[in-house]
């Protein structure tokens, strides 16, 4: 599994201009998500904009960037985050980390693009927090 994949170096820009675009808009739009967790070092609370996609019982978040990135770091160490998608929040549990060249689980639209233009070769893999 790389750590980092070929848009790597895109990350900041991602980060600093279309998040706060994107952030609005994508707890409301299909296969996107605002990813919310705590940064493992500092505590802060972080909201990130993120694709989605659910299949099953299971949430998939196809690592566009790599895994070498702050907000996999941060949900593998809390052992968990919570998403807010089409208007719902979803307390998602038991990250694990899925090695996958082929991208099997993914829609054959972002599979080309992650394998082919990004590289990316893994996804994080989580399941919904069973409710009380």
């Amino acid at each position: 599994m790389k750590a980092r994949t070929r848009a790597w170096r895109f990350r900041r820009i991602a980060t600093r201009y279309l998040d706060p675009f994107l952030r609005p808009l994508a707890a409301r739009v299909p296969t996107f998500a605002v990813m919310t967790h705590r940064g493992r070092t500092s505590g802060r609370v972080y909201r990130t904009p993120i694709n989605v996609f659910r299949r099953g019982g299971a949430y998939l978040f196809f690592l566009t960037y790599g895994a070498d990135v702050d907000w996999v770091k941060n949900v593998l160490t809390a052992g968990g985050c919570s998403i807010r998608t089409r208007g719902h929040d979803v307390a998602l549990v038991d990250p694990e980390l899925i090695e996958d060249r082929v991208l099997r689980d993914a829609p054959l639209i972002l599979r080309f693009i992650e394998r082919r233009v990004a590289g990316v070769d893994a996804y994080l893999r989580m399941r919904a927090k069973a409710q009380p």
